[in-house]
This record gives structure tokens, C-alpha cells and sequence, in this order.
């Protein structure tokens, strides 16, 4: 009769697993991806990119660029806001040119901190629901 026992509680722990991988999976298959500033990409005067869109936590952001001349870095508030990469630790710097950024839950903010570019709009800030 052990065996029986040992088996059920195999099974249990089994379709267990199994849930929570279909689990994973479903919030994968429902994330959207966004490429950040359509065709143009990364570029000047991206601020307004997000305006009228939908984000949601998971969805994928795609930041295509030229990696000479831009990069992306995750900020808070205060560093969108003064366009300046805080410095604190934490905070990532994204220079591959086509970066894939997964959205949190919340505020998610963007800027390029090369020289003047934030200030000329290249940032974005999305709320990811």
C-alpha cells in the first residue's frame, strides 16, 4: 500500500509543477512587445512615443539604436526628471543597440544619458499596469 501513497504524492507534486509552469508561460504568451519609437527607434524626441499606448506588466520593450550614439538607462523619477542617471547603484545601463527591456509593474523610466540627448526628448516614462 506504500507504493500507492508514494505514487499519489508523486503525482500531486508533478501536476503541481506543472501548473506553475503553465503559469509562467501564460504571463509570457499575454506580454506584448513594443518597439520604442516605431521605425525611427531610439531617437530624438521619443517622449511622447508612449502617449495613447497600453503597457502592461511583462510587456517587452525593444530600444533599437545606434550604440555609437545612444544608450538606455532604467532611472527613477528624479533621474527622468533631471535627466541625469542617478548615483546610486541600481540603476542599468543598456548599450547593445538593440536592447530588450521587460516592463515592471508601475512606473518604468528611460533616458539616454549621452550629453544632451535627454534633454532633447530622448526619454520615455510608461505605467505599466
Amino acid at each position: 500500500m506504500s507504493e500507492g501513497r508514494g505514487s499519489a504524492s508523486m503525482n500531486i507534486v508533478t501536476m503541481m509543477i506543472s501548473l506553475i509552469c503553465l503559469l509562467f508561460l501564460a504571463e509570457n504568451i499575454n506580454a506584448e512587445t513594443h518597439i520604442v519609437g516605431g521605425v525611427k527607434g531610439w531617437t530624438f524626441n521619443t517622449k511622447n512615443w508612449p502617449n495613447g499606448k497600453e503597457f502592461s506588466a511583462g510587456d517587452v520593450l525593444v530600444f533599437n539604436y545606434n550604440s555609437k550614439m545612444h544608450n538606455v538607462v532604467a532611472v527613477d523619477k528624479a533621474g527622468y526628471t533631471s535627466c541625469k542617471t542617478p548615483a546610486a547603484a541600481g540603476y542599468q545601463t543598456f548599450t547593445s543597440g538593440s536592447d530588450q527591456i521587460k516592463l515592471e509593474s508601475g512606473e518604468n523610466y528611460f533616458i539616454c544619458n549621452f550629453p544632451g540627448h535627454c534633454q532633447t526628448g530622448m526619454k520615455i516614462f510608461i505605467n505599466a499596469v
